[in-house]
């Protein structure tokens, strides 16, 4: 990586897209600086500034990516935009965060590959589950082999009424149709950042109603909700519920099972339960026998508040405490000269298992192979 550019311990990065975008913490970074922002809209590019407290401002990514200036980029512009906007900026030379997914087509996500590759730039998908609290606390649970064998992980993305989403002034939006296992990153980095695994095999059945809200949209998806049943390289199975409509709880959730030990993620961020086996005999209320359980109902770690992050980025942030984290890991990554923990293959790992589910559900529960690309193992916290 050419470092010459770089200011001394710092990285000056630019911020694309004013909503999911301006929920980050690089402006109070100790090592980064907001050098600019863009975003298509007058009112976005003003809300950037303001939160970012920054006065350079471009009307597009195009004019923000010939500033020279610019170490690193923010990709925070719509899914379908991802593969083209980050393969723009490797190309101008700059370092990528990108917003989930990587892209929503396997061809897009192997050109993505294959400019990062070229390139030798950094790039990360900002995935929040894989810095949840209780995704940190997994993760800590399985390099301290406290669970045993993880035979089995279940993990629930819900957000009904998605299709408040689907018009904007008339027009449709890319949220229009969406299929559910299109946006599969947050259930996916459950397992995938937690072990390391890869998914190599689903079977996935979708939910519609023939609703006309769904008709012609731009993906010709029929459902609103989908299951999958994935199997990894580990012969672990993970079970992912993406739900868009119905009579449902806002989630996401995961619990991991294992033959030693088991972590169920509660309703709060906050609180956790363990279960441990034990060989004590007891009785179920059918009067047969079975084996006693140990239940552990416990307060979650707030990593935040911890050495694992800088002094001043010890704060509550968006999607479980994770925005801190994804914010120090990609400056972090490149100031050190190493690959992020959400690294180009971990973004494959969590975004291609969905799009092929999704071909699955259209064939009515085919299972079907899943491509793997380099294998890496989950660093240690």
């Amino acid at each position: 990586m050419k470092m010459s550019h770089i200011l001394k311990n710092k990285i000056r990065i630019g911020i694309v897209g004013a909503q999911f975008g301006a929920g980050f913490q690089f402006h109070i970074h100790p090592n980064s600086v907001v050098q600019a922002v863009s975003d298509l809209s007058a009112y976005g590019r003003m809300h950037l500034q303001k939160v970012y407290n920054c006065h350079r401002a471009y009307e597009s990514l195009e004019e923000l990516l010939k500033d020279k200036e610019i170490d690193a980029v923010f990709i925070a512009t719509p899914p379908h935009m991802h593969a083209n906007h980050v393969i723009k900026a490797l190309k101008a030379g700059k370092h990528v965060l990108s917003a989930v997914p990587l892209a929503l087509k396997l061809e897009d996500c192997i050109e993505v590959l294959s400019m990062v590759e070229k390139t030798g730039l950094k790039y990360m998908l900002a995935e929040t589950s894989f810095y949840r609290q209780i995704t940190i606390t997994a993760r800590k649970f399985y390099n301290q082999k406290l669970f045993g064998k993880i035979f089995s992980t279940t993990a629930e993305y819900s957000h009904p009424g998605m299709e408040e989403f689907f018009f904007e002034n008339g027009k449709p939006t890319w949220r229009h149709g969406l299929p559910p296992m299109y946006y599969p990153t947050h259930c996916i980095s459950f397992l995938t950042g937690v072990t390391g695994e890869r998914l190599v095999s689903v079977s996935c059945l979708g939910w519609g109603d023939d609703s006309v809200k769904l008709k012609n949209n731009s993906y010709n998806n029929p459902f609103w909700n989908e299951k999958a049943l994935f199997r990894t390289n580990n012969d672990t199975n993970l079970t992912v519920t993406i739900n868009w409509k119905g009579a449902l709880k806002n989630v996401e959730t995961a619990c991991w099972e294992g033959d030693k030990m088991s972590l169920y993620f509660e309703d709060s961020e906050n609180k956790m339960t363990i279960i441990k086996n034990s060989n004590e005999i007891g009785l179920d209320d059918g009067g047969f026998k079975n084996y006693k359980n140990i239940v552990e109902k416990q307060d979650q770690i707030l990593w935040w508040k911890t050495e694992m992050l800088p002094e001043n980025l010890r704060m509550d942030s968006g999607h479980g405490g994770s925005h801190c984290f994804i914010t120090h890991e990609f400056i972090d990554s490149i100031l050190n000269d190493r690959e992020p923990k959400i690294d180009i293959y971990e973004a494959l790992a969590c975004t291609v298992p969905g799009i092929i589910a999704h071909e699955s559900a259209i064939k009515g529960g085919e299972t079907l192979k899943i491509p793997l690309f380099n294998e890496k193992n989950v660093s240690s916290e």
